[in-house]
């Protein structure tokens, strides 16, 4: 994880060292600045308002745990008129953090060192270097997953789509330009 706020459209750094186990309430919100570069980031049209509830406790022995709920009110472009939908996110989230040279940090393995993963387990600790960690940029990055990537206004569909059912996908034989072919 990065510890510039360089190319971070919304940034709210916190010192490791300052954080203890009894867990510190953050609130954060984006300011005019902030908003306009969170649309150019996202590709959308708007955003409106963006605040986080944060809280930023110390996880087992070095690591640090943020969790929280992120609020957006954003407008998109719909993918079939291209006229402006409003859009709201309300997400909540958990990310620990470790430094980089932690026990806690390495990913399991088998015993044929392949990685082992729980698509339904907790995400994996990340990890990041330095003294500090970018509370705003988790935030950011936990609502710009739950951005809908094709918005569409209400009772709008597609007119003339054509759905593929992948009948005709046979490969052509080979020889099936020479059935065809005649001796003349």
């Amino acid at each position: 994880m990065k510890n510039s706020t360089d190319g971070v459209p919304f940034s709210y750094l916190v010192k490791v060292g300052h954080i203890s186990a009894n867990p510190v309430e953050v609130h954060l919100e984006a300011d005019k600045r902030e908003l306009q570069a969170l649309a150019k980031t996202w590709n959308v049209l708007s955003v409106d308002d963006f605040r986080a509830d944060l809280e930023i406790a110390r996880w087992k022995r070095d690591g640090i745990r943020v969790k929280g709920r992120v609020q957006a009110k954003l407008v998109q472009a719909c993918v079939v008129t291209l006229e402006p939908v409003p859009a709201a996110i309300d997400e909540t989230f958990e990310q620990i953090f470790v430094p980089e040279n932690s026990k806690l940090a390495r990913r399991p393995a088998n015993d044929a060192g392949e990685m082992v993963l729980d698509p339904d387990g907790p995400d994996l600790p990340e990890s990041f270097s330095g003294d500090t960690i970018d509370a705003g940029e988790v935030v950011t990055e936990f609502a710009a997953l739950a951005i809908d990537p094709y918005p569409r206004k209400d009772g709008i569909e597609f007119g003339s789509h054509i759905e593929d059912t992948g009948e005709n996908d046979k490969k052509p034989s080979a020889f099936a330009v020479l059935k065809d072919w005649k001796k003349d």
